[in-house]
């Protein structure tokens, strides 16, 4: 479903059309699509199979502001999480947007906000929470997990999401933007050249809890982001859990490999049942036993 009802706010021209690619890299033997030129935001929803927890995660696939990876980092994510009685929200953001500037085809400054991603973000965990009655979904359940560019847009949502980046639409934008828990996986743009927190992402108390996954030998510097998040989150007592792995470079996805950092998303679940967003009568490790499990996307 499109999240606005008319022309998108601070629109902008884009390359071409949007487009639908199969990219030439393998991620666990397999390639992967990416969309390219979104000007029409959509967010789809997909159901919990079996038993609705009421939990519901707005997924935010990764490209470096310049594409989205809508099935490695989309839906595939979308068929673990409904798999275990989540409601799947994947966001099809605009792209390109902020940091990235396809004019150049390059990062002129990390240091500013995704304008035109983040207020599609803002604007969906509004209309979630406006339809939550509706959808089955718990108000106070509602999550963000991103990967890569997408995990820095989910720290910029947990950051910034007390006033709107637009004009407010409907009662949709009356409804709080906060994700009431955050999964950001080898997340990027969040630490500057000195290693010190991104000013774009201002952490503060009430950033809510978050779960990092970052491999050590990912792209140069990149366990750096999740190091420094985490090192600002602790710093103002926001409840943090972060887990780093000596393998598995960048854009893995949730596809299994021989690589221990392929159960990440066990870990995930478990810190879900934590923090209190997922109970239930069984315990969260026989719940997740191993993301093999669940039904793989095609």
């Amino acid at each position: 479903m499109p999240i606005w009802p008319k022309t998108a706010p601070d629109a902008r021209p884009v390359p071409g059309p949007e487009t639908v690619v199969t990219t030439s890299h393998l991620v666990a033997g397999r390639h992967y699509t990416a969309v390219k030129n979104v000007s029409r935001p959509t967010m789809t929803i997909y159901s919990p199979n079996g038993k609705n927890t009421g939990a519901a995660v707005v997924v935010l696939p990764g490209g470096g502001f310049g594409s989205l990876a809508i099935d490695l980092e989309g839906t595939e994510v979308c068929d673990w999480l409904t798999f275990k009685g989540i409601t799947c929200v994947l966001l099809k953001y605009r792209v390109p947007s902020e940091p990235y500037d396809w004019r150049c085809d390059c990062y002129p400054d990390d240091l500013v906000t995704s304008t035109r991603s983040l207020e599609d973000l803002q604007r969906t965990i509004g209309l979630v929470r406006l339809h939550a009655k509706e959808w089955h979904i718990d108000p106070h359940k509602i999550g963000v997990l991103g990967f890569s560019a997408g995990g820095y847009l989910a720290a910029e949502i947990s950051t910034k999401y007390r006033q709107r980046l637009y004009a407010p639409v409907d009662d949709a934008d009356k409804e709080s933007a906060r994700p009431d828990f955050a999964v950001l996986v080898y997340p990027g743009h969040l630490a500057t050249d000195n290693d010190n927190l991104n000013p774009n992402v201002p952490v503060s108390p009430e950033t809510p809890p978050t779960f990092l996954v970052q491999a050590e030998n990912d792209k140069p510097d990149g366990v750096q982001q999740s190091l420094v998040y985490y090192a600002a989150l602790k710093k103002v007592g926001v409840p943090v859990e972060m887990h780093l792995y000596a393998q598995g470079g960048h854009a893995f996805g949730l596809r299994p490999t021989a690589l221990p950092i392929t159960h990440w998303p066990v870990l995930a679940e478990n810190w879900l049942h934590v923090i209190g967003i997922l109970s239930g009568d069984e315990e969260p490790e026989a719940q997740s036993k191993n993301i093999k499990e669940a039904p793989e996307h095609h």
